[in-house]
């Protein structure tokens, strides 16, 4: 249990980043691109979807 409630954060915020980019308004190609860079990347991937992705789209 190293990496206890850390992973529990990370799974977490992974998982609200994936239903944002999901109900998001990009196109599908682009949703897939971030799904699976948030899914490849868990840290880096979600933390650059709610700085720069996330933003792109408001």
């Amino acid at each position: 249990m190293e990496y206890g409630i850390l992973g529990l954060i990370v799974l977490i915020l992974d998982i609200i980043a994936i239903l944002n980019i999901i109900q998001s308004g990009l196109e599908p190609i682009m949703k897939l691109v971030w799904v699976v860079l948030v899914l490849a990347l868990p840290v880096i991937g979600m933390a650059l979807w709610f700085l720069v992705g996330a933003k792109r789209i408001a």
